[in-house]
């Protein structure tokens, strides 16, 4: 039996007056989610431990079968390994966000939709401008910036200290900037609490700075003339070191080799931890004009070969993250239609029986445009499972599911008992 995990980033969500009181998931009545809902068994799903907060580092983690509480060190070093840089032992990797700011609040975490290509620009200008050797003997930076895919990026700190406090800006839209600039972690005393508030200092320094600088950017300079919102300030967040992982091949016997599929440095180095080899494929963008059916295509083509497969798709969360129904509402038909449907009916034609899983990592619901922290909707189908009383793969339905509630890594458990 081989495996197949699809997932939709964020693609669970509340019930919206606009659609009659139904959730998006009730409201669209994807055809083939709902077709493996009926043929096969559901259930929730917790993704986020105690105390952690409901991001997709912490959520895809802890959906692969992994022990945050073990293995957690921040978005940085995770999309560190997916670009392929090197972490040392004294290097501390947090994500870096370009958004844009607008009248002192924070507007959009991804600086306007910012394209790669313009982000290596400002990348390359930040770097310019404010990578800080440490001493002119080491002739090394004490901060670096490594650009990532769109607004998506990373900054090294040498030296950096974890015991910080950043805010995600996706989950402050619309709020003032200024009182979530970066802090020493409570409790901290003595030299702990030095520590952190020098890097924070440092990169609220560095935050500070970045707006000065992008603002005379030509790029930005060309989008303010235009009316366009402008990525105008770095906001770095979800630091750590390097992290310490097993492979999903130590964990499960029966995976002997595996892929992963993600526009999303953060997934794609998820998979590099997890032993996973990354797939990318042109014309995945993160966003709802993705290339679902060549995603579709290098996950078929990859269970010809592999033993279990990570297919994620990023597009329903970025647009639950902007409040855009219709854009989330599209999303969502997209990867039922435009991916779920070639996969499954690829699969059915296979030798080897593929056992599929689809389910998204937590809620972004479009009208609080944020992540929260409640149980996600699952489906597990092959052929000959006994299906349960479940017809449609919703919030609500997939409470009466046969598999009720699981918790963490009980779901990864549960799908690799299935051989």
């Amino acid at each position: 039996m081989k495996h197949i995990i699809i997932l939709g980033d964020g693609m669970a969500d509340h019930k919206v007056e606009r659609l009659g009181g139904k959730t998006l998931l009730q409201y669209a009545r994807p055809e083939y989610m709902n077709r493996l809902a009926k043929a096969g068994r559901t259930g929730r799903l917790v993704t986020v431990p105690e105390g952690f907060p409901p991001g997709s580092e912490v959520a895809n983690t802890a959906i692969l079968g992994y022990d945050l509480n073990k293995v957690y060190e921040g978005r940085g070093p995770l999309e560190a390994a997916s670009i392929g840089y090197e972490m040392q032992p004294d290097d501390f990797a947090i994500r870096c966000n370009i958004i844009t700011l607008e009248d002192g609040k924070i507007i959009t975490h991804n600086g306007g939709n910012l394209q790669t290509e313009d982000a290596r620009v400002l990348i390359d200008y930040l770097n310019e401008q404010l990578a800080k050797p440490i001493n002119e003997k080491e002739g090394c930076e004490r901060v670096k910036f490594i650009c990532g895919i769109q607004y998506r990026h990373l900054l090294v700190i040498k030296g950096g200290n974890k015991h910080i406090v950043c805010a995600p800006p996706h989950d402050h839209p619309n709020e003032p900037w200024r009182p979530l600039l970066v802090k020493p972690e409570d409790g901290l005393v003595g030299s702990d609490i030095v520590a952190a508030q020098s890097t924070a200092s440092l990169i609220n320094d560095l935050i500070l700075r970045s707006q000065e600088l992008l603002a005379k950017h030509p790029y930005n300079i060309e989008k303010a003339n235009r009316g366009e919102r402008q990525a105008n300030s770095i906001w770095p967040w979800s630091g750590g070191y390097r992290p310490s992982m097993q492979t999903l091949m130590q964990q499960y016997p029966q995976v002997k080799t595996g892929a992963v599929i993600s526009a999303v440095d953060l997934i794609q180095g998820i998979g590099k931890y997890a032993g996973l080899r990354i797939i990318k494929v042109p014309g995945a963008t993160g966003l709802a004009d993705t290339n679902y059916e060549g995603k579709a295509q290098a996950a078929i083509e990859a269970l010809q070969k592999d033993d279990f497969v990570f297919v994620h798709v990023e597009a329903t969360d970025e647009a639950g993250h902007d409040g855009d129904l219709d854009l989330k509402l599209k999303a969502i038909d997209y990867l039922d239609q435009r991916l779920i449907k070639p996969i499954f009916e690829a699969t059915e034609q296979m030798d080897e029986p593929v056992c599929i899983a689809i389910l998204p990592d937590h809620p972004t619901p479009v009208e609080q445009r944020i992540h929260v922290n409640e149980p996600v909707p699952f489906i597990i189908y092959y052929k000959g499972i006994e299906p349960d009383d479940v017809e449609h793969y919703d919030e609500e339905s997939c409470v009466t599911g046969g598999y009720g509630l699981l918790r963490l890594n009980e779901f990864m458990q549960e799908f690799m008992k299935i051989s």
